[in-house]
């Protein structure tokens, strides 16, 4: 069983910076890849970023050199830290384990909304 529990998000002006903060409490957390993921409003989720139990780490296009993933093992924690926020980065952001099969995961937390405007 998996609890996930994200914190940070907010409204933000473009251009700024949020960091967001997921608690998951699992098994084998260390050995997991994490990732986050967003639903804009009428879009599908789909996945920001993830990082491996070894830290390595991979970006959407739409992010890569704007947000940064990091972990903390010992904590059960995984970090968003997101710069230089765009209008089309506002949706509802998540965290949950990565794999290929992502989308067939039942288990999701209640995410945290995060709004770009002016």
């Amino acid at each position: 069983q998996v609890q996930l529990v994200e914190s940070g998000g907010g409204l933000v002006q473009p251009g700024g910076s949020l960091r967001l903060s997921c608690l998951a409490d699992m098994f084998d957390f260390r050995g997991s890849a994490m990732g986050w993921y967003r639903q804009a409003p009428g879009k599908q989720r789909d996945v920001v970023t993830f990082i491996t139990g070894d830290y390595a780490t991979h970006y959407a296009d739409s992010v890569r050199g704007r947000f940064t993933i990091s972990r903390d093992n010992a904590k059960k924690m995984v970090y968003l830290q997101m710069n230089s926020l765009k209008p089309e980065d506002t949706a509802v952001y998540y965290c949950n384990q990565y794999q290929p099969q992502w989308r067939r995961f039942g288990s999701w937390g209640q995410g945290t909304q995060v709004t770009v405007s002016s």
